[in-house]
């Protein structure tokens, strides 16, 4: 996409981040609907409006910045408000909820390589570049949000799987990291080693799915 200029990646890159990360958010609303708990349903918070959706700052600015300096890009929205308490099996099924937001960037990743691969053998047109670009923004963003999630890093969804996991006695005192987590995922990414970190599982996760559509990465730039 080095050919296109700011304007353009903009107009390319916004869509498939908004549907990223709103759908990333309301998976783990429907999940814990699912299992018992209707407070992000009561709360509104099940809409695909991505309006009810957007922070500020992880939502708009982080994308934004990110887009104009270069590397991986990233984004979050307001979480929605789940109540460990109402789910019919707390410890367990907040583990699965966790799960639902990686897992359904996962099928959009598949979704945008179903995309990706009717651009390749499209007529030549100016829709079929504008896909194909849009296309490749949608794989990136959903694979770097799944793998991002999974790092067993707790407040990420990973974390929390993690604790899930975990018996108990080990499980309440990984839990008490989550303050911390924020904190050391900045770190992280300011020094450089979340790059390191997200690049290998990036890697392997794009080239097993562009391999599931015999994409070769060679024709995407």
């Amino acid at each position: 996409m080095l050919d296109l200029v700011l304007v353009q990646k903009l107009a390319v890159w916004a869509p498939p981040v908004l549907l990223a990360i709103t759908l990333h958010e309301v998976a783990h609303g429907w999940a814990a609907r699912a299992l018992g708990d209707d407070t992000a349903a009561r709360a509104g918070r099940l809409s695909l409006n991505p309006f009810r959706h957007i922070d500020p700052i992880g939502t708009v600015l982080v994308p934004a910045v990110l887009l104009l300096v270069g590397g991986f890009l990233f984004g979050w929205a307001k979480p929605v408000p789940v109540d460990a308490r109402r789910l019919h099996h707390p410890k367990r099924d907040m583990a699965v909820v966790a799960a639902a937001g990686p897992a359904v960037n996962a099928l959009m990743a598949i979704g945008w390589a179903f995309a990706l691969d009717f651009a390749l053998h499209a007529e030549p047109a100016a829709w079929a570049g504008w896909l194909r670009y849009m296309a490749l923004a949608g794989i990136s963003i959903n694979l770097v949000l799944m793998v991002l999630n999974l790092l067993p890093l707790p407040p990420l969804d990973g974390g929390r799987v993690m604790v899930g996991l975990l018996p108990m006695r080990l499980a309440l005192p990984y839990s008490r990291l989550e303050p911390w987590g924020l904190p050391i995922l900045l770190l992280l990414m300011f020094t450089g080693l979340l790059s390191a970190i997200l690049y290998w599982p990036l890697q392997i996760s794009e080239g097993l799915l562009l391999g599931l559509f015999g994409i070769p990465t060679a024709t995407l730039f």
